[in-house]
Order: C-alpha cells, then sequence, then structure tokens
C-alpha cells in the first residue's frame, strides 16, 4: 500500500468531536509517554499481534453467510421480518436506480457501464442490474457458497439470452474485500468501473485502520473519474443514541438485538464491535463505522462525499417516486382501520403509529387504507443509512 494509515485515533476526530461532554466514540489524551506506547503496539499490530483476531473474525463472517439457507417465497412470507426485508430492498432498488441514472445522463450513448458488486452475497441486486442495463458486473464476496449461488443466479436471469449477447456480461470470484486486492483478481486488470455498490456490508471493514483502507483502495483503483460509489450501512450515531436510552450493553425487540462486545462507553474509532442479531437473517459480530473518519479516509482515495441519508428521511425523499416500486415489492403491509385479517403482527400496538396517521386523515368515515411496517421493524429499518461518494480528480478540501 502507498500510504499507511496504522495511527492514533485522534487522526480521525476533528476539533468538535473531541468535546469530553460527547459520549459513545473514544477519547484519548494520553501525554506523551502513553502515545509513545500506543505506537509500539500498534507497530506489534501490524507485524501480527492482531491479525490472528481479525482473520478469525473474517472466517466466523463468511461461515455464518455459508450457512443461511435459500428459503423459498412461502417461508419468506411467514418471517417477522417479510415487509422489513423488501422495504431494505426497495431502499437499495432507489439508490441504485438513481446513480444509474445519474451515470447514464453523464455517458455518451453506446458507451458501456461497468459495475462492482462488493460483498455481493446471493446476487439479491442482479435482477437489479438487469433491469439497469448495465453492460459488466463484477460480483465478489467473502462467502464461497453465497458466490456460487450468486453466479446460479445470473445464468437463470440470462438463460433465454443468446450465448453471444447477454443481457450482461458478469464474472464471479472469491474475496475478502477488506484484505484482498480485488483489481488482481478481475479477468481485466484495467477495467474502468462506472460504479461502485457495497450494500450492508462496508461496516465490516472498519474491524481496522488497514481493513478500511483496503476496502476503500478497492472502491477507488479502478473507479472511473466522476464515477460512484454507493452503499448502505447501520447508523453509528443512531446506534450509541439508542446504547445510551438503553443503559445497557444490549438493547433490541423481538425482530433484532445489538449487544455491545466492546466498552460502549470506552469505543476506538476502529473495532467497535459489537454483536448483531437479525430474525433468521443476521447473527454476527459487526463494526460501529465513525462516520467522520469514513469520509476522511475516503478523501485519500479521492472519494468525495455527495450524500449520506438515514433511511425514514430516504424513504421520505423517495416515496413519490417509488410509491408503485413500494407496492409491487410488497414493501409495506396494508393496514386499515376498517379491519386487518392479514396484519402480520397481532400485537395492536405494533401498528399504533398506522392507526393515528389515518385518524389525523379523517378516521373510520374515509376507509382509507395505508401501508406500514410494524413498529418493530420500523425500529430495524431506522437503524440504517445510504451514503454516496463519486470519485474526483485531485486533492479533497
Amino acid at each position: 500500500m502507498e500510504e499507511s494509515i496504522v495511527a492514533s485515533d485522534e487522526e480521525y476526530l476533528t476539533e468538535e468531536e473531541e468535546q469530553p461532554e460527547q459520549r459513545g466514540i473514544k477519547r484519548k489524551h494520553e501525554d506523551d509517554e502513553d502515545d509513545e506506547r500506543e505506537q509500539i503496539n500498534q507497530d506489534d499490530e501490524q507485524e501480527g499481534g492482531t491479525q490472528s483476531t481479525s482473520h478469525d473474525n473474517s472466517i466466523v463472517v463468511a461461515n455464518h453467510y455459508n450457512k443461511l439457507q435459500e428459503k423459498g417465497l412461502a417461508e419468506r412470507f411467514n418471517s417477522k421480518i417479510f415487509y422489513l426485508r423488501n422495504f431494505n430492498n426497495w431502499i437499495k432498488s432507489m439508490l441504485i436506480s438513481d446513480y444509474l441514472e445519474k451515470i447514464k445522463d453523464s455517458m455518451q450513448h453506446g458507451s458501456p457501464l461497468r459495475v462492482l458488486d462488493m460483498c455481493c452475497g446471493k446476487g439479491g441486486d442482479l435482477l437489479k442490474w438487469h433491469k439497469g442495463r448495465i453492460t459488466y458486473l463484477i460480483c465478489t464476496d467473502i462467502a464461497e457458497i453465497s458466490i456460487e449461488q450468486c453466479r446460479a443466479r445470473y445464468e437463470k436471469i440470462t438463460a433465454n439470452d443468446p450465448p453471444e449477447r447477454k443481457s450482461f456480461q458478469a464474472e464471479f470470484f472469491t474475496a475478502d474485500s477488506t484484505r484482498d486486492r480485488l483489481r488482481e483478481r478481475y479477468i481485466d486488470p484495467s477495467i474502468e468501473l462506472n460504479l461502485v455498490s457495497c450494500q450492508f456490508a462496508f461496516h465490516y471493514c472498519f474491524e481496522s485502520p488497514k481493513q478500511a483502507e483496503q476496502m476503500l483502495k478497492n472502491v477507488s483503483e479502478c473507479l472511473k473519474i466522476g464515477g460512484y460509489f454507493i452503499g448502505t450501512i447501520p447508523d453509528a450515531k443512531d446506534i450509541m443514541k439508542r446504547q445510551r436510552a438503553a443503559q445497557s450493553d444490549s438493547f433490541g425487540n423481538d425482530v433484532f438485538n445489538i449487544k455491545f462486545l466492546s466498552d460502549p462507553d470506552d469505543l476506538p474509532i476502529f473495532g467497535a464491535k459489537y454483536n448483531f442479531h437479525l430474525d433468521g437473517v443476521v447473527d454476527c459480530p459487526e463494526f460501529l463505522v465513525y462516520f467522520p473518519a469514513f469520509v476522511k479516509l475516503a478523501k485519500r482515495y479521492n472519494l468525495k462525499l455527495i450524500e449520506n441519508v438515514r433511511f425514514e428521511d430516504y424513504f421520505q425523499m423517495k416515496i413519490g417516486k417509488g410509491r408503485g416500486l413500494i407496492e409491487k415489492m410488497q414493501a409495506a403491509e396494508r393496514f386499515s382501520l376498517n379491519g386487518n385479517r392479514n396484519l402480520s403482527r397481532s400485537n395492536e400496538e405494533e401498528y399504533k403509529h398506522a392507526k393515528d396517521f389515518l385518524l389525523q386523515k379523517g378516521g373510520y368515515e374515509n376507509r382509507r387504507k395505508c401501508g406500514t411496517l410494524s413498529a418493530s421493524e420500523w425500529e430495524a429499518a431506522s437503524l440504517y443509512m445510504t451514503f454516496a461518494f463519486q470519485k474526483v480528480k485531485g486533492p479533497i478540501e
């Protein structure tokens, strides 16, 4: 790597964020002797002091996703998080569609549109790339079985295409994007990408500065000037707010649970570890993404922040354009004041917000319905945020 970023956490704190009354992210005020001792410890880590721990965590994550079973539609419909998963998928659809449109608007007609789906999982976004009429797709993930399933999905989607004229060409390989240089694995290492997408996975690289650096190097290295890096991550600020409100190292509901494995009152910038459980989907260690550090590190790779929006705000921004897609994707369940036979939850409190909304709109007389998530699902969905960076030419102030 051209430039090492293994340094003390102070490097990633702004003056405003160093105020002692702010809690959650670790604040260090050591004297010179402590700084020297910390640097020695970090030098040891670079030589392998934390490598085994980090490597073990990667194995845990890979094994977890390799063991996840493909479920049929009927079983997914009976899940507690059926609408939550569809809602999150809708968010991704709107985000991907928006940035593909931006790219196409700036391209010459007929130019190839190439995408890297980093941490692609089982290929849940393949249809989005297909509908987005991209030219070429690179899919990579840490879980080998996920990559095999992703490849199989691609073959199914393009099964009716002539072999020489696929809807879009694609390549697939297993790699740890936080450790491996992806460019060395591409069929064409000189490929120029228009878009890099990393959905619900970027937070794994915040285990260490070195891993975050490698992840962003992989994002930027083949991305064209003007290209975009988009994704979705848990909102660390909101997670810490909820942890303080709970006054516990664990909080959640019957849909999700977060349990801190690091001291929540003394968290480092990198390596702030917690276990995230989402019913039937996720149950493995993750790391808080301290967003100011993310932005600062991205600048080193000429990635300029364009926007970062919490899911609840993104929903409000895009509902006008995406209302029809929400219905098509079943990203919300129907609620009415005049009877609800098929709601996913029997507890009326789970829909109090929807009831109050309809009462404000005229109550029982107007027979209106609304789309909603249960309160528990919304509590999980609102943990997340979207982000978008753009690759620019020179240094970023």
